[in-house]
């Protein structure tokens, strides 16, 4: 397969053999990350929490079991046709109680209303985005005063994808995301180093200022 496509179905993933070993790949290397991504986000039991690019819906899994108030709410946002339905049949039941609802669209059209999310989490996608800046803008548009946003990667696994040209330019670099978000509204903007279960990856941390 040619890097380029590749990167493609990473960022979109499609119905196609490619789209399937993508959702294969999804399942072995994203797992710990949309797991420890919900667990930093210190969710409570009737936050609305909003997960962005949620892929066949592993995170959207975790964070349900979370929202047990009768508030609780949960969103998730894919571009994917092919990932809204995987992560529609995953968690068809809490869709059915009204917990969860999918919104098949892209970052910058995406129908949350402004101001109420309390946390978002996202893993691997922000690279992605035609636009950062406009992105983060978003983020910070539907998010709550004080709402905490994290985001997950691994950046051993990114620079080996920029080195095998699957990704392009320096938008995979972390910094370019921390200062988007600084840029849009965002404060406390950091990155720590973190372990779960042998795996070392990376959390970025903000906190929506209104």
């Amino acid at each position: 397969m040619l890097p380029n496509q590749v990167g493609k179905q990473l960022g979109h993933p499609t119905y196609s053999l490619t789209g399937w070993l993508v959702s294969k790949f999804f399942k072995w290397h994203n797992q710990v990350l949309e797991e420890n991504a919900v667990k930093l986000c210190n969710i409570e039991p009737n936050n609305t929490v909003l997960e962005l690019c949620h892929g066949p819906g592993f995170g959207l899994h975790y964070a349900s079991q979370l929202l047990t108030g009768p508030e609780g709410k949960l969103f998730g946002v894919d571009h994917s046709q092919y990932m809204h339905e995987m992560a529609s049949k995953r968690m068809k039941e809490q869709i059915s109680r009204g917990k969860l609802v999918l919104y098949c669209s892209d970052l910058m059209s995406m129908p949350i209303e402004e101001n109420t999310v309390d946390k978002v989490f996202h893993c691997n996608c922000y690279y992605f985005w035609p636009d950062m800046k406009a992105g983060a803008r978003v983020i910070h548009r539907v998010m709550k005063p004080d709402g905490i946003m994290v985001t997950t990667l691994r950046l051993d696994s990114l620079k080996r994808t920029v080195s095998r040209r699957i990704l392009n330019g320096k938008i995979w670099n972390p910094e370019v995301y921390m200062d988007a978000l600084q840029s849009s509204g965002f404060t406390d903007v950091r990155l720590d180093d973190k372990r779960d279960k042998l795996i070392n990856f990376q959390a970025i941390f903000a906190t929506a200022k209104k």
